[in-house]
């Protein structure tokens, strides 16, 4: 498995789309914003056979630290969630 970044995402669809580098990044970057965005307002994105991205409510809990082996309180945080669509999954499953 080998890592992706941002950087070579943008590369790739300015190769494919014929487009210069400089006009694929800020919309790439705004894609990303405005997921982070909607995401922070407790928004539900659904992008039809990508996948679903969606924020829940993580509970407080009492957590061990391994090392010193001492007791501590972990707050109730939010997280975000994806569940993947049906096209990603028949991808990820070798059923394309």
């Amino acid at each position: 498995m080998s890592t992706i970044t941002k950087k070579e995402l943008i590369d790739r669809i300015a190769e494919n789309t014929s487009e210069k580098r400089v006009l694929v990044k800020p919309v790439v970057q705004s894609f990303l914003d405005e997921i982070i965005r909607e995401l922070a307002n407790d928004n539900r994105l659904e992008f039809r056979d990508f996948g679903v991205f969606q924020t829940s409510q993580r509970a407080a809990r009492k957590a061990q630290n391994p090392k010193t082996l001492k007791k501590i309180e972990v707050s109730a945080r939010r997280v975000v969630k994806f569940k993947m669509g049906r096209l990603m999954k028949q991808s990820l499953n070798g059923n394309s």
